[in-house]
């Protein structure tokens, strides 16, 4: 018999995956945790009925999260992660050799050891003698923060649960003023396909817009999130996404990727329209990636 995980994305739709397996369930004093074994994505780690990422498709979560500031920051040297207790964006911030500290804020210990049994790959990098881990809550770490990092990457998803507050007014400003006077920090703006979706993507980028002088939005292919189509933000305090990118600087590094390219950094910030068109009612001015 065929067993199958769905995840609802609308009333009327949902992300069906075929299992093979279920590898583990257990609850975390925060939330659902669920590895299951599939045959077209491998391992999927699945929190509160959500896919977090799967073997197949983390690669491009994690290198747009991580390369695309990295590649505009002239001279990063600490860097904190909201987040991140799988340890994949950790393990792309480590092939990065001038960055001397990589802070990582988990409030789940659980997590951070189940990815480290199933997910031992992604969960490497949090072994780097450069790496932190801090089990407490991202928003209450912020606010002890002040004018310490030259990158911040809010690693939460999905603003509902315990990391609700790291989607807040409070969170963003707090973000500003850790960050130091070049700062940049990334944070996940959801899929705005759907009309569910949308009004999170509304919320967010009216927030950090707010908070921020610069705030460019880009995109990536990432087949299990919601219409397949995911968006990041890109916020700073001086560097603009895409004038302040230093392709050729980047491209000296001769780093593997198996998605993110020179190219592809500038491109991501070409939007479609109808997204155009969310970002141009929130912000109350056209649209200009330059």
């Amino acid at each position: 018999m065929d067993l199958w995980f769905s995840e609802v994305h609308t009333p009327d739709v949902k992300l069906s995956l075929r299992t093979a397996k279920q590898l583990y369930a257990g609850k975390s004093e925060w939330q659902d945790i669920e590895v299951l074994d599939t045959p077209a994505f491998g391992k999927i780690l699945i929190l509160n009925g959500h896919v977090l990422f799967s073997d197949a498709d983390d690669f491009v979560y994690n290198e747009m999260t991580v390369h695309v500031p990295m590649a505009v920051h002239p001279n990063p040297k600490k860097v904190l992660v909201i987040g991140g207790g799988d340890g994949g964006v950790a393990q792309v911030l480590t092939l990065y050799p001038e960055l001397e500290q990589i802070d990582i804020v988990e409030p789940d210990e659980m997590l951070v050891e189940v990815c480290r049994e199933y997910f031992p790959d992604f969960a490497a990098g949090l072994d780097d003698p450069r790496v932190t881990i801090y089990y407490q809550n991202g928003l209450r770490f912020l606010r002890n923060c002040e004018d310490d990092y030259d990158i911040i990457i809010n690693d939460a998803t999905d603003p509902f649960g315990h990391t609700e507050g790291l989607f807040t007014k409070e969170f963003y400003g707090n973000s500003y003023r850790a960050l130091k006077e070049d700062g940049i920090m990334i944070y996940q703006h959801g899929s705005p396909f759907f009309d569910e979706d949308e009004s999170a993507c509304r919320s967010m980028h009216r927030k950090v817009n707010q908070a921020f002088p610069i705030s460019r939005v880009y995109q990536a292919h990432i087949p299990t999130s919601p219409a397949g189509y995911w968006l990041f933000g890109f916020a700073s305090k001086k560097y603009h996404p895409v004038k302040d990118f230093d392709k050729e600087g980047w491209k000296k590094r001769q780093l593997f990727t198996e998605y993110y390219t020179a190219n592809l950094h500038v491109g991501a910030f070409m939007l479609p329209k109808y997204v155009e068109d969310i970002l141009e009612e929130e912000e109350g001015k056209k649209w200009v990636v330059y």
